[in-house]
């Protein structure tokens, strides 16, 4: 066949629990793969597997697949997942246990060789790439487990197993890699999170999940059923596209795929083409991710209501601080308040406070004590919205690379035999970063403009790596393009976004999207299981940036 439909039903570890059956009963698929993995995930199973060694996968995965498992062999659907996590032979003994019981034969194959000894860490992970699935599917699996492997592979595996690529097939791989990072993340690309989600025909109510038609030559179409929710458009497509990346140069294990080449165009309802995509050879080392507990950390909120909300804030700080000391203590107070208004939850702020220490019984209910008996001795009208509760731990995620070869990339095929992945004899030399764009600065505009919303003209897209962030932000028309790539620098979000100002703040133009990207250095601290920001995964960044009322252009109309 020329085409292979590859369908996703998962796009993190607690995703919609019927979309297996959704995309097998919703019409022709020949792989549907599910993602369960992310930063914050690798530490739950991190924990997991310390209360118990033979755990460590996504469990929900089996009880989806109970239901699921007879559907996909009778109609042939090949099942390809990295809900192995730490785990993936594990999974797969688990997988072929509950084909047993069903009655089914099913071939089971699985990859591994990411989980990497590191006696200072709780789990440390190389990122593999897609030959190791394509190895499993070669061999007449029919359900691949893999455990830490980029998003992305799920779909490229596949794709070199159905068309026979190889190492030097960059830009096939590059346009793979692409429609991976399209359906990764489930309904995302379908009109989930998207910004102008009241033009969806259900108004965005329940997205169907996506497939990436793949052909040949690496070229895509993206699409979802037929009588799902959302939509596929040309701006859901971008907005995914936008979605975690860094600069035009997105590295991968198996090739270095160049953004800036990208071309979208409508095909029809609900298909979007995606062709121009070009590759170059992939690094010569491994992204590693690796999670440590960090210690343990508490939170309460006061109610701070009606005046004096500075003051209010201040006395308690000063007496949380007198009874627990001020190490590893964090305060932020939230203006939610409105003045002159008839009910409490208008007229308050609300102080949210934040221990993190080491020793537990400090962070605690010694902590949370003494917020609580705060209740009649501190500011008029204390009151908290948490219960005093013990301390829970948290994590802290770093990213590190390794060289290629050094890693022991392993296909375990149906038959149980052991295959080496080799790594890729042709490499760039690039070392795990995106190669570096200038930051570009412009003059000021001479259009003439109007106070508006920039959500108006424009949509974005933001979420986190580790402790940074990236906002994709895009023009909806070629008009706003011309004045966004000229008016929305660094400086200018630094304007809009203050807390932006003082962090390293890299820029890059995606001209064929009509969009800018900007990657955040340090926006989430020590990454989202150690945050304690508001949004600490930085989802709704670009939401709050179209927010902003700015001039905007007179002559561009919303």
């Amino acid at each position: 066949m020329s085409v292979l439909r590859v369908g996703n039903a998962s796009g993190f570890y607690g995703d919609r629990f019927d979309a297996w059956r959704e995309m097998l009963d919703g019409g022709e698929l020949d792989v549907l793969t599910g993602d369960y993995l992310a930063e914050l995930t690798m530490l739950i199973l991190g924990r997991d597997r310390m209360r118990d060694p033979s755990l460590g996968y996504a469990k929900t995965f089996l009880r989806q697949l109970e239901g699921v498992l007879g559907t996909a062999r009778e109609r042939g659907v090949t099942l390809v997942t990295n809900a192995g996590g730490l785990n993936p032979a594990g999974l797969a003994d688990a997988v072929r246990s509950l084909a047993a019981r069903l009655g089914l034969d099913v071939r089971v194959g699985y990859v591994e060789g990411d989980a990497l000894q590191r006696p200072d860490a709780l789990t440390a992970n190389a990122y593999l790439g897609a030959f190791g699935i394509a190895a499993c599917l070669d061999a007449g699996a029919d359900v691949v487990v893999t455990g830490r492997v980029t998003d992305a592979s799920l779909a490229v595996g596949p794709a070199i197993a159905r068309f026979g690529w190889g190492r030097d097939d960059l830009d096939a791989l590059a346009g793979a890699t692409v429609a991976g990072h399209l359906i990764e993340c489930g309904a995302q690309v379908t009109g989930g999170n998207f910004s102008f989600f009241t033009e969806l025909p259900d108004g965005g109510r329940r997205p169907g999940f996506p497939i990436a038609e793949l052909h040949p030559d690496g070229s895509s179409v993206l699409t979802k059923h037929p009588g799902t929710g959302g939509a596929v458009t040309v701006e859901t497509v971008t907005a995914q596209l936008l979605y975690e990346v860094g600069g035009p140069d997105y590295l991968g294990p198996d090739v270095v795929t160049r953004l800036d080449t990208v071309r979208l165009d409508r095909e029809g309802p609900d298909r979007v083409r995606v062709t121009g995509v070009r590759g170059t050879p992939p690094p010569d080392t491994l992204k590693v991710g690796v999670n440590n507990l960090g210690g343990f950390r508490n939170s309460m909120t006061f109610v701070l209501c009606g005046l004096d909300v500075p003051a209010k804030a201040a006395l308690v700080r000063s007496q949380i601080e007198e009874s627990v000391g001020t190490e590893g203590l964090e305060f932020t107070l939230a203006r939610t308040d409105h003045p002159d208004v008839g009910d409490t939850e208008a007229a308050s702020a609300l102080l949210h406070v934040h221990l993190r220490d080491g020793d537990r019984s400090r962070a605690g209910r010694a902590f949370s004590a003494a917020a609580v008996e705060l209740a009649l001795a501190s500011y008029p009208g204390c009151t908290l919205t948490t219960l005093p509760g013990d301390a829970t731990p948290y994590g802290v995620f770093t990213a590190d690379t390794i060289a290629q070869d050094a890693v022991e990339h392993v296909a375990v095929l149906p038959s149980g035999e052991r295959v080496p992945v080799p790594p890729p004899t042709v490499t760039s030399g690039l070392q795990g970063a995106s190669l570096q764009h200038e930051t570009l600065t412009r003059g000021p505009s001479l259009h003439a403009t109007r106070r508006g919303p920039l959500g108006e003209l424009v949509g974005a897209r933001s979420g986190d790596k580790g402790g940074d962030a990236n906002l994709g932000v895009w023009a909806r028309t070629d008009t706003t393009w011309a004045w966004l790539r000229g008016w929305l620098t660094v400086e200018r979000l630094a304007e809009l976004l203050p807390e932006t100002a003082p962090l390293t703040v890299e820029r890059y133009e995606l001209p064929n999207l009509r969009a800018v990207n900007f990657v955040i250095r340090g926006l989430l601290g020590q990454g989202v299981a150690a945050s304690t920001r508001f949004d600490p995964q930085a989802k709704a960044l670009g939401e709050l940036l179209r927010s902003r009322v700015v001039d905007l252009p007179a002559e561009v109309s919303a």
